[in-house]
């Protein structure tokens, strides 16, 4: 049992074959379009769940941690933690986009939700934070991150003016998160 969690992907490869039992044993999957859109929610939850908790570790741990942390022991968390955590953050919200898109197409209401149609105003209003919230991921809080993490190499009045924007907009994503998630749970639960 060990070696299974010394390994994240054969920690992940047993949390599979754990779900493939558990849905063999139920015993009632039809290979229908609606057990292919549950699968689909499936998928756009995981990777939900993959950015906006690691929206939320930059925001609620890392970002106030960072000025109770020695200099010395800085470059761990810029070199080494930050990178790879913004590289699952990145791609997280681009898999949350893609799948959530994807569900909307197969359920039939993607162009309904988009243009904010009755019934679809909670989840279109959501589908609009969410790609507002990615916009930011991609096209500010990443080409900024760079700089502030000296991936690419700028001037430090430049390095800190972007980690500042960086923080701000990843601060903004926090505050639209909030709201992105309520619409996305009260569509199915008449919550707006």
């Amino acid at each position: 049992m060990g070696a299974i969690f010394q390994s994240l992907g054969r920690t992940l490869a047993a949390g599979l074959v754990l779900l493939v039992v558990i849905v063999l044993l139920a015993g009632n999957v039809q290979f229908s379009h609606a057990w292919g859109a549950f699968v689909m929610r499936w998928l756009h939850v995981i990777s939900g769940v993959m950015w906006i908790g690691l929206l939320w570790y930059f925001n609620f741990v890392q970002i106030p941690s960072m000025p109770k942390i020695p200099d010395e022991q800085k470059p761990a968390i810029s070199k080494v933690i930050a990178p790879t955590a913004l590289f699952w953050f990145r791609y997280g919200a681009l898999a949350t986009v893609v799948t959530g898109l994807l569900l909307a197409w197969m359920n039939g209401y993607i162009a309904s939700a988009l243009a904010v149609q009755k019934p679809f105003v909670a989840i279109g209003i959501g589908m609009w934070l969410a790609l507002i919230m990615a916009f930011n991921v991609w096209f500010i809080i990443w080409p900024n991150q760079k700089k502030a993490l000296g991936i690419v190499t700028v001037t430090p009045e430049e390095k800190a003016k972007a980690g500042r924007l960086a923080m701000l907009t990843s601060r903004a994503n926090t505050m639209l998160s909030l709201p992105m998630l309520y619409c996305m749970v009260a569509q199915q639960n008449a919550g707006l």
